[in-house]
């Protein structure tokens, strides 16, 4: 008796079975009409539905889409290809269908250089129904079925010949319409970088051939002439912390008309508020280095910043100490050649959980370390901020003064009053680490000569328009994402040298991060060729130089 009559022998009949075209064209109907949420809403709303244009788009991608995949149903291609097609399609769509996230490649940029802590916030409970929903159970439904091929010439005739159908379609879609198609690409270049999985890959590709070109960058040197050009006259040390703030929007900031008091204490300060500022990018990524670079935003590229000292490398290069307090995600290159602390590596209980430490742990020593300056001295602060989505880890069970507050990172399962109330405890929280910073300069004014610059790196955005969190390409940014707060405090000293009435005359004008790298310069009374007054927030105020 041969194996294939036992009763209990298994029969490959048992298994669906499915041409592999078949199967070709229910993917890609799958990838462009399931998830592509997004995508097609942003289509209805600049196309008009229902519309002749909204018709052929749909007949159009899916031509294209069932071209693609066709050509990669070769055996032993056709299940690894079409389930990794899935599974970045189910994740990416989870992220523009529920924060209205643009996958662009300074959001893979910014996703490569997080930690482990942070992405462990994005897998929550939503994402994972999510992903087992609309990835794993298709991938499971293609690794069930037994995919039937054509003989290899047929397969290779029958499928070219089907190719180039469908891909005549596609160009004749486009062609037809194509006045309608171009003005709404120009107006909208946003409909494109939601394609699903599209825009992803493309864009993972991109910084994949960034990343390997990148390796040999030299950095080179700016600002070799710098030096302090004299002391203060009283001997003492020039003090100035900077503290790069993470995700705070200026909207949200009571010092600029919040009706919320969220930053309570400052107002108590003798502070200067820029009311008008604008970050360099919407992600960490992009906007730190850019903020601490020689280079304006409108001259800055990723590379550029890699290739050139920055901020900190001039000002060491000057004579100042100058060292980095890190407790976020890393000061991406940035601290490569000066002192640096990581309090997530130190990990103290007191203030740590897994990792990430509450803003507390940068005060914990800085009335040592300012206790302990004997020159001119230069701290910069990476503050965790208003980090999200997980926004209630951000401050202490006392700052929880917005109630309810949104107590999980899946901000989907949240209202969006809740979901403000904990982003505005997390400002609150920042308030109070701004002003500690503050007293203890203060408490210190007669050994030192000190000053403190606050700038968030980027806003946030909190359900306005569908958005949540950062990251969205700086053309079509909300202004949430993009205005961000900026806070000058001057001890007595320092601020004896600003013509006061000149700069409080200024506070509304348009400031950027541009301004930081010039800014801190003339606060430390460097003098180098690289210098730009013009990008001193406070030059045109000073009416004498030295101290």
């Amino acid at each position: 008796m041969s194996v294939e009559s036992l009763p209990f022998a298994p029969t490959r009949t048992l298994r669906p079975v499915i041409g592999s075209v078949t199967l070709s064209l229910i993917v890609a109907f799958y990838l462009v009409f399931v998830t592509n949420r997004t995508f097609w809403s942003k289509a209805v709303e600049y196309l008009g539905a229902p519309s002749t244009a909204l018709f052929l788009l749909s007949i159009g991608l899916f031509s294209l889409f069932a071209a693609i995949c066709v050509t990669a149903s070769v055996q032993y291609l056709t299940k690894p290809f079409f389930i990794l097609l899935i599974m970045i399609a189910a994740a990416s769509a989870r992220f523009m269908d529920t924060f209205g996230t643009i996958i662009d490649l300074d959001m893979i940029r910014n996703a490569a250089q997080t930690t482990n802590s942070e992405a462990g916030h994005l897998l929550t409970e939503g994402f994972l129904t999510h992903m087992v929903l609309f990835g794993i159970v298709p991938s499971l439904l293609i690794v069930l079925v037994r995919i039937k091929h054509r003989p290899f010439p047929q397969k290779f005739k029958h499928n070219i010949v089907l190719i180039l159908c469908l891909l005549a379609v596609f160009l004749s879609v486009g062609i037809a319409n194509i006045r309608t198609f171009a003005a709404t690409l120009r107006q909208h270049r946003d409909l494109v970088a939601t394609l699903n999985p599209a825009a992803p890959i493309f864009n993972a590709v991109r910084y994949a051939v960034a990343t390997g070109a990148e390796k040999n960058i030299v950095v080179q040197p700016i600002g070799t002439d710098a030096r302090v050009i004299a002391p203060m006259q009283s001997g003492k040390p020039r003090v100035t912390i900077i503290v790069a703030g993470e995700t705070a929007r200026a909207e949200n900031f009571s010092l600029g008309g919040y009706d919320r008091e969220t930053n309570p204490l400052l107002a108590r300060q003798d502070i200067q508020y820029f009311t008008n500022t604008s970050s360099c990018g919407t992600a960490t990524a992009v906007s730190l280095p850019c903020m601490f670079s020689v280079y304006t935003r409108a001259n800055y590229t990723h590379r550029k910043g890699l290739a050139t000292e920055n901020l900190v490398d001039v000002l060491s290069r000057a004579g100042i100490k100058t060292e980095w307090w890190e407790n976020n995600t890393g000061s991406k290159g940035i601290a490569d050649r000066i002192a640096y602390t990581s309090f997530s590596d130190i990990n103290d209980p007191r203030f740590c959980n897994n990792n990430e430490c509450v803003d507390d742990v940068t005060l914990d020593g800085l009335g040592a370390w300012l206790d302990g300056v004997k020159g001119d001295s230069v701290l910069v602060i990476h503050q965790q901020g208003s980090h999200g989505p997980a926004y209630y880890l951000r401050y202490p069970e006392k700052f929880r003064r917005f109630t309810p507050d949104c107590r999980t990172a899946d901000l989907g399962s949240c209202s969006r009053q809740e979901v403000v109330n904990a982003y505005d405890n997390s400002l609150l929280y920042t308030d109070y680490i701004l002003s500690s910073v503050i007293d203890m300069l203060k408490a210190r004014e007669d050994k030192v000569a000190g000053s403190m610059i606050y700038m968030s790196d980027h806003g946030e955005s909190l359900g306005e328009r569908g958005l949540y969190l950062h990251g969205a390409p700086y053309f079509i940014a909300p202004s949430q994402q993009t205005q961000i707060p900026f806070v000058l405090w001057t001890g007595k000293e320092t601020k004896a040298g600003i013509d006061q009435a000149c700069l409080q005359a200024t506070l509304n004008e348009p400031r950027s991060h541009d301004n930081l790298f010039h800014t801190v310069l003339g606060l430390m009374n460097v003098s180098t060729k690289i210098y730009e007054p013009g990008l001193d927030a406070l030059a045109m105020c000073r009416p004498r130089t030295g101290s």
